[in-house]
């Protein structure tokens, strides 16, 4: 049974987290090609708002612009994930697992189903049925029902000799109205939506963290 080391980061700034999460992926690298045996990492973080677009991302679906961005203190950045434009923001549950996958299995399809899997079970216990979208990462309400499908977690992800960075994004109460200023994922006509939306109620964090934990353990078969 693998063993993942949790680290809380608490509130950061999207550009901190995102350079510590490169210095742990070079570190697990070089220590790969010496054949040492670094721990793997699952990082929580809550970021300053914050609008990410991945490496294929098309600027277009950023609806606003730099000075709407400095008006509203959003950040910016146009990053080396997969995946289109998404937000980040306080009350939204960001995790980064930084994993060798050599000791898990080396797919990355796998590697998405799991992590929507997690999902999928986290949110199962607040009564809120996830699923896929077919074509889509992240995990969706109602995803097969015309008009109604909600994207609550979003995800994406960077991966190097087998080693991810990046992840997902669980929408737990975060303030919804920040992604009225992209098009979500790149995907036009399909609504966001949050667990307290859903719920209507806020959802306490680190019951959503501890759950979480546990299921990744579950679908990972590892020790956090």
């Amino acid at each position: 049974m693998r063993e993942i080391i949790l680290q809380d980061l608490g509130r950061r700034p999207y550009k901190q987290t995102w350079d510590y999460q490169e210095e742990l992926l070079q570190q697990k690298i070089k220590a790969k090609q010496e054949n040492l045996n670094l721990p793997d990492y699952l990082l929580f973080v809550e970021h300053n708002p914050v609008y990410t677009l991945g490496k294929n991302g098309k600027e277009k679906n950023l609806l606003i612009n730099d000075q709407m961005l400095a008006a509203r203190g959003i950040e910016y950045f146009h990053i080396n994930r997969g995946g289109d434009i998404t937000f980040h923001g306080p009350e939204q549950l960001v995790g980064y697992p930084v994993l060798d996958l050599d000791h898990y299995k080396t797919d990355l399809g796998w590697y998405l189903r799991s992590l929507e899997e997690v999902i999928i079970l986290t949110i199962g216990e607040y009564g809120l049925k996830g699923e896929r979208s077919k074509g889509e990462t992240g995990v969706w309400l109602d995803a097969a029902t015309k008009g109604k499908e909600r994207k609550i977690c979003a995800m994406g992800i960077r991966c190097s000799r087998w080693i991810t960075m990046h992840g997902f994004a669980l929408n737990v109460n975060v303030d919804l109205n920040y992604f009225n200023f992209i098009t979500p994922c790149g995907i036009q006509d399909k609504q966001v939506t949050s667990m307290q939306k859903e719920l209507g109620y806020a959802i306490d964090m680190n019951d959503v963290k501890e759950k979480l934990v546990k299921n990744f353990e579950q679908v990972f078969d590892a020790r956090i």
